[in-house]
């Protein structure tokens, strides 16, 4: 999800629905006091209560007390310009985050705190009356709001809202110092046919840790002796990692027609595409080293002129012509175990 944070209230606190909550990556919850007791560790809790993790208050007149207490959130309803004040010197006071709800006008108001709260550190959490909303809170004047408050009721809602979510997904792109490139022997390689034309400068993160990934570029530019096929990227051998849209991983061999795929852009913009279908052939290979300050990352690619990296000018580098001390785009994830794709706590050294 990025820095963006999608908070349920959920409809149903039922253990499957809560399971599935927790699987699909939700954090936090909004709940009733009354509801409290029912939800086990493992979600971060915005409610009423004394004892939750972050106290939250509709009262203005609790203000005072609730400084002293240290984290707490602010539910406002804005109805008025004298409320989008009201938000700001709630801010000021040190509020974790403002929860608003807006009604008959709601973009108006919402971009105005986006613009007033920049100064803060609080965070903008906006109410979606419906999850066909979540796009739009979450691009109200590019940067969006921080996060959106939404009613779940069941697994196919979640399911929406997190697609939603997703659609507008940010990574941090860093810069690593290539430190070694090697040929290997023959090996299976995996070709990514997606059902989406791919632009210049996009890719699949792929890479043989769960927590390093190279940007591999699609091969929309071709070469001088093949046509561009800007519907694929030549992601990488077949025991590589990718990135998926829920991050989680998958290995290139296990995907699929049919299959999600999360493609990133040179800046760090995502969009889902869909796999039309998976090619797996032999070919010779090519190691690729790199490093992120102590970080250390690789990646075993196609030694072919069509399988490029995006280099840290946003040009794109041949693996063919890459050398040692050569800069390339990865992304750092935190560092994690991974089973069946899910990141869990547990120790594990990757090389």
């Amino acid at each position: 999800m990025g820095d963006k944070e999608l908070i349920v209230k959920p409809l149903s606190l039922n253990k499957e629905f809560l399971e599935y909550l927790s699987f699909k990556g939700i954090k936090s919850l909004l709940l009733e006091p009354e509801q409290k007791k029912e939800v086990k560790k493992g979600f971060k809790i915005y409610c009423k209560d004394e004892e939750a993790d972050v106290y939250l208050s509709s009262n203005y007149e609790d203000l005072n007390r609730l400084k002293e207490k240290g984290k707490f959130a602010f539910l406002l309803e804005i109805d008025s310009p004298e409320k989008i004040s009201l938000a700001k010197k709630i801010a000021s006071e040190g509020a974790e985050s403002l929860f608003i709800i807006t009604k008959d006008w709601r973009i108006i108001p919402l971009e105005n705190l986006v613009a007033e709260l920049r100064a803060f550190n609080t965070k903008l959490i906006a109410k979606a009356n419906s999850v066909n909303e979540i796009p739009t809170l979450f691009g109200i004047l590019e940067k969006g709001v921080d996060g959106v408050l939404v009613e779940i009721k069941d697994f196919d809602e979640l399911d929406k809202a997190l697609k939603g979510l997703r659609s507008k997904i940010k990574l941090e792109l860093k810069i690593a110092q290539i430190t070694e490139v090697r040929d290997l022997e023959m090996g299976e390689r995996v070709c990514v046919d997606t059902t989406s034309i791919l632009s210049y400068g996009e890719g699949l993160l792929v890479g043989n840790k769960a927590n390093f990934f190279f940007l591999i570029h699609n091969e929309s530019v071709g070469s001088s002796f093949t046509s561009p096929r800007p519907f694929r990227v030549n992601a990488g051998a077949v025991h590589s990692y990718t990135l998926m849209p829920n991050s989680k991983t998958k290995y290139l061999s296990e995907l699929s027609s049919g299959d999600e795929v999360l493609i990133i852009d040179k800046e760090g913009y995502g969009k889902v595409v869909s796999v039309g279908r998976i090619k797996i052939e032999r070919r010779p290979l090519k190691l690729v080293k790199a490093k992120v300050e102590e970080e250390e990352g690789s990646v075993i690619l196609q030694n072919a002129e069509t399988i490029r990296l995006i280099s840290s000018d946003k040009n794109l580098l041949t693996v063919t012509e890459l050398k040692k001390d050569d800069k390339v785009l990865v992304y750092l994830a935190e560092q994690k175990a991974r089973h069946f794709g899910m990141a869990v706590d547990e120790f594990i050294i990757e090389k």
